[in-house]
């Protein structure tokens, strides 16, 4: 198989030869991992029992979904990138405001994918053999993890659906033997006996944006890597929607809730989710649970790093996928050893996921008003100036920023960081909320509102070159 040559151009309509079946087993497929199971960890983590934690992650997964996946809509129209793509909103230079957001969106869950896989294959691997669970053995493990993620991630879209395609159905495998082998462990009780926040819903509303509403938002600038080779001739808007929402619910409902089923069972509290998973697995699942580990963060660590390398790709035009994706391993895999030896899981995966949720969510808002303003119709040979290093067009703006798009985002994303609660740090909005965690709304809102208020009256950019498509597109 070739590596792919794609980086943020334009794809040709002969090579867009995905449907909506393929974009159901990429988000299927790469979701079944620990990377993404690990945060149904988090809702037992806080205290909360069940029924709570089940309640959250669902509520908080179709929120996120309701949000996130018209977004696949955008680059199914543009044959790009997300971040390339809000190019029609922010300017051809500013969609690098996306391209920063989907970053470090991929990094910190690449990263995260290879800490808690390595962490599990590590513990796997000395109770099977005797292997010294050390510091150096966990880094030996992330190295290795790492380097089999660049293969997949360097040779691009295509072996990384065929690789999405084999897990979807062997890793649903794996976690239903999973079930099996900790029932008798299951308990419905929470590990920790006093709420996170001191009481219930603050507590609740926290794992439902955490477990629940960070699932679909990682996916915000990532949806368009896979539906730009989707043709919108051959496919309708409403048929990849469908195809997106229902992906994003199977393929992070599966995994998360499977972690909240064994963080029960194996009784793992706020410090650690891998040790206790380890621990409490029979001996003859060690196998199982090995290969899932190992198999599941490739498959997901890959996808994410496909799509850091686009991302650098789109922030340094002179660099090619491949070496951007390098570069993005390399940068990944120094996150994970500084994560591991440094950090506190929960603290760092519910900081991470609150800031990023709160800093891209206007970003989203602000991407799909814009596609709803001009009923999908893009000029995609536009959306590449920056790339091909020239200037003008219809999204040229100010030279080549959207001076409105770009102050709407930044007033969102900082009333939304004024708002947010982790372990590290609380923004001083809480004090309005109630000490509740409002900040993936008022982020959305802000930014939403404020981008309304500044383009009123004003008409979306048209081209009559713009992609055809089979049917009108879905509006947001």
């Amino acid at each position: 198989m070739p590596i792919e040559q794609r980086g943020v151009d334009t794809i040709p309509e002969e090579e867009r030869t995905s449907g909506p079946r393929d974009l159901i087993s990429i988000l299927l497929g790469s979701n079944l991992c620990l990377g993404v199971i690990v945060f149904g960890w988090l809702p037992p983590s806080f205290g909360l029992g069940l029924w709570p934690s089940l309640t959250a992650i669902v509520t908080g997964t179709v929120v996120g979904i309701a949000v996130t996946a018209p977004l696949a809509l955008v680059s199914l129209r543009t044959a790009t990138n997300l971040s390339t793509s809000s190019g029609a909103q922010f300017g051809v230079r500013g969609r690098l405001v996306g391209s920063v957001v989907g970053l470090l969106l991929s990094l910190g869950y690449t990263a995260l994918t290879l800490w808690i896989g390595g962490d599990v294959m590590v513990g796997a691997l000395s109770r099977l053999t005797g292997l010294p669970d050390t510091g150096v053995s966990r880094a030996a493990m992330y190295g290795v993890l790492a380097a089999c993620t660049v293969v997949g991630a360097v040779f691009g879209y295509r072996l990384l659906l065929r690789m999405s395609k084999v897990l979807s159905i062997g890793m649903v495998i794996l976690l239903a033997i999973g079930i099996y082998a900790y029932a008798p462990d299951f308990t419905a009780a929470a590990p920790v006996d006093t709420y996170l926040l001191g009481s219930f819903w603050p507590t609740w509303l926290l794992a439902a944006v955490a477990a629940g509403l960070s699932g679909p938002v990682a996916f915000i600038t990532l949806l368009g890597d896979y539906t730009r080779y989707i043709s919108p001739a051959k496919h309708s808007s409403r048929k990849v929607l469908w195809a997106t929402g229902f992906g994003l619910l199977i393929g992070l409902l599966i995994p998360q809730l499977f972690g909240t089923y064994t963080a029960l069972a194996a009784r793992a509290g706020a410090e650690d989710y891998a040790g206790p998973l380890v621990a409490a697995s029979p001996l003859w699942y060690l196998v199982p649970l090995l290969v899932a580990a190992a198999a599941g963060s490739v498959g997901n660590a890959g996808l994410m790093l496909y799509s850091m390398g686009l991302d650098l790709d789109a922030i340094v035009p002179k660099a090619t996928r491949t070496k951007a994706t390098v570069i993005a391993a390399a940068v990944a895999t120094a996150f994970v050893f500084i994560g591991s030896f440094e950090w506190n899981v929960q603290s760092a995966m519910t900081s991470f996921v609150l800031v990023l949720t709160a800093i891209g969510t206007p970003w989203a808002v602000i991407t799909l008003t814009g596609y709803v303003r001009c009923r999908g119709q893009y000029d995609a040979d536009a959306l590449q100036v920056f790339n091909r290093r020239s200037v003008g067009g219809i999204y040229w703006y100010r030279n080549g920023w959207n001076l409105k798009a770009t102050l709407s985002w930044a007033i969102g994303a900082g009333v939304g960081l004024l708002a947010v609660t982790t372990p590290f740090y609380e923004g001083p909005l809480l004090a309005l909320t109630g000490g509740v965690d409002c900040s993936f709304v008022l982020s959305g809102l802000a930014g939403g509102l404020v981008y309304a208020a500044l383009t009123a009256g004003e008409k979306a950019p048209v081209t009559a070159g713009a992609p055809t498509a089979s049917e009108e597109p879905v509006a947001a």
